[in-house]
């Protein structure tokens, strides 16, 4: 009886959003604003600048602003053709819209994965089957497609982690989820909408917005936002049988135009100025070398992203595998004859699997390199729950119910073990040189208690779910509603203690930089490059690491500055140990956490450090 009622509340509840679409527009606006708000935009410049990318990329963006030179990026002094300007334009322009700050340099990337957000929300809207046979379905299926798919994409610590990050690679990342999702759009649209806007059909400016994506991602990173899309296309279209049919409808010369129109001019006026430097650096090293040979010491082996994914997609992940298997990918002919508007989940998985096998196949892996492929994840996510909502309970039976099963045992399982890690949190991790209080300040906080509460309770109502087989199909709000309290309860409040442990130390004596800093007197740091200090100092900071005073390049440097008879020197103990320094040697200026600010004759360090 009470199954009853609970079904006819929930018609008479959909029945009535049905009768007011505004109501499912307005409830859609409020859930983008506040998933986004929370995961992007909530403390996005409480916390200073992180070592070491991020610094390097604000620095080379504010270099461009004060100088005026938006061609040639440079940082502490040198030329960086690491990466193209897209990053360093958009924070410069963030830069003189909102002033120099952490907010400012972070913004852009907040609002790059917010887009991808959108467009995925808008995609699940009016595509969102989650298999081939399913063309028939009501309106509030993709409704819920499009609420759950949204959280999925922007409530997952990879997402978040870079889009509250000022570096490339969420504008590498969303251009291409741009790219690839304005190419299903147009895909979709040739069959289904033929409403036209400045003489072109909507089907064809979404085809043309491909383009348009593609090449700012390429402004963003280079090729590789050209080669990934290019390949998922190809492959998608080759597999449902559509590879001449798209060809034909595509609109080459408009597309290829904007491409080459947004992408192409900077590159010739890079090389132009800088020539051979520049194409060495950024095509050979940058690009060539990172894909055929192990740069800045980042191995892996060939299965090295798969437990990434797993990590940066929690609590989600554990979903993946089913999603995948769902959408039946051995049924060819199915997906072949079946109509383009239920190709989405099909298409995503290409995309997966081709960012996947690219990065795979690449000698250099970092664990940013397939973040590209995670809105696809978490679209896949988002059309498999889709399916379980759907689903009536009765009719939920077979391999597919017991799989289901396995994996929430998995969900339930894994929101205990973060719960227990979380509780244990103090006791499990170690000391730490760079941040010396950080153990005291998080038990001091009660956050690992507020975490494992936090799970915990994820992990309950998970299981509650569970027993209760009519609710099965809402596991996903438990892991929403628990990703969702961990994130703005504690991780926000984490980020701040690491901060001030570990950053705040070296923007204090920054501070005292400048005002210490006499004329000409030169600024090394001794250790490990902390790129932040070039961005709060804003000055050129010299770099002397542990290798060069162990085997000799130190001594040249000390030799052979320009300075005058004494310079600053920022460093930890035991680097001013290698150097032969007793504390006679110096001035102690001031020490912040492990670092000293000192200054000393340069020729007491050359003398120091031959006789040591």
């Amino acid at each position: 009886m009470n199954k009853t009622l609970i079904k006819n509340k929930n018609n008479q509840i959909i029945a009535a959003w049905k009768k007011d679409p505004k109501a499912l527009w307005f409830f859609s606006v409020l859930w983008l604003f506040v998933i986004s708000f929370i995961a992007f935009i909530a403390n996005l410049g409480s916390i200073g600048l992180m070592d070491k990318t991020e610094p390097m990329f604000v620095e080379a963006a504010r270099q461009m602003l004060i100088t005026g030179d938006w061609v040639t990026p440079y940082w502490n002094g040198e030329t960086r053709f690491d990466k193209p300007p897209l990053t360093y334009w958009l924070v410069g322009l963030s830069f003189q819209l909102f002033g120099i700050n952490e907010w400012g340099a972070r913004i852009p990337s907040a609002l790059a994965a917010i887009a991808v957000v959108i467009l995925g929300f808008y995609t699940l809207k009016n595509f969102g089957f989650s298999r081939a046979k399913e063309i028939t379905q009501t309106s509030t299926k993709f409704w819920f497609s499009a609420w759950i798919g949204a959280g999925i994409i922007a409530l997952n610590p990879f997402w978040i982690a870079w889009g509250r990050t000022g570096v490339s690679d969420m504008f590498l990342s969303s251009g291409i989820a741009l790219a690839l999702l304005s190419f299903f759009l147009g895909y979709g649209y040739s069959e289904t909408n033929s409403k036209s806007y400045f003489g072109l059909s909507i089907s064809r400016w979404w085809y043309i917005g491909y383009w348009v994506f593609m090449a700012l991602g390429v402004l963003a990173k280079g090729p590789v936002a050209l080669v990934l899309p290019g390949l998922t296309v190809i492959v998608f279209l080759l597999y449902v049988g559509r590879f001449i049919e798209v060809v034909k409808e595509t609109p080459w010369v408009l597309g290829i135009s904007s491409f080459l129109l947004i992408s192409v001019p900077w590159f010739v006026l890079v090389t132009i100025e800088h020539g051979q430097e520049y194409i060495n650096t950024f095509f050979g090293l940058h690009n060539v070398q990172r894909f055929t040979s192990v740069v800045s010491r980042h191995p892996g082996a060939w299965y090295y992203y798969i437990p990434v994914i797993m990590v940066g997609l929690l609590p989600w992940s554990i979903y993946l595998p089913l999603a995948i298997a769902k959408l039946r990918v051995w049924q060819r002919q199915q997906w072949i004859h079946s109509p383009r508007s239920t190709h989405l989940g099909i298409f995503c998985l290409c995309w997966f699997l081709v960012v996947l096998i690219f990065f795979s196949s690449s000698v250099t892996k970092l664990a940013g390199y397939v973040l590209p492929l995670m809105p696809a994840a978490a679209i896949m996510i988002a059309l498999f729950w889709s399916e379980q909502v759907e689903t009536k309970s009765e009719e939920s039976s077979g391999i597919w119910s017991f799989l289901f099963l396995l994996s929430a045992i998995a969900n339930v399982g894994i929101l205990v073990g973060l719960g227990v890690a979380s509780f244990l949190t103090p006791q499990l991790i170690g000391e730490d040189a760079m941040m010396p209080q950080f153990k005291e300040l998080l038990q001091a906080s009660n956050l690992s208690i507020k975490g494992g509460i936090i799970w915990s309770s994820a992990a309950f109502f998970c299981l509650l779910f569970l027993f209760l087989r009519h609710y099965r199909r809402w596991l996903w709000v438990a892991n929403l509603l628990g990703f969702l309290a961990f994130f703005s309860w504690v991780g926000l409040p984490v980020a701040q203690i690491v901060d001030n442990q570990r950053q705040l130390p070296l923007r204090e004596l920054s501070t005292t930089v400048k005002a210490e800093r006499q004329p000409e007197e030169r600024l090394a740091f001794l250790g490990f490059m902390r790129p932040t200090l070039v961005f709060y100092t804003q000055e050129v900071v010299d770099s002397v690491t542990e290798a060069d005073i162990d085997n000799g390049p130190a001594l040249d440097y000390f030799q052979r500055i320009d300075s005058p008879d004494t310079l600053l020197m920022i460093s930890e103990q035991k680097y001013l140990n290698k150097l032969g320094l007793d504390k006679s040697d110096y001035t102690l200026i001031k020490q912040e956490g492990v670092y000293k600010l000192i200054r000393v004759n340069k020729q007491t360090v050359i003398k120091r450090y031959k006789s040591r």
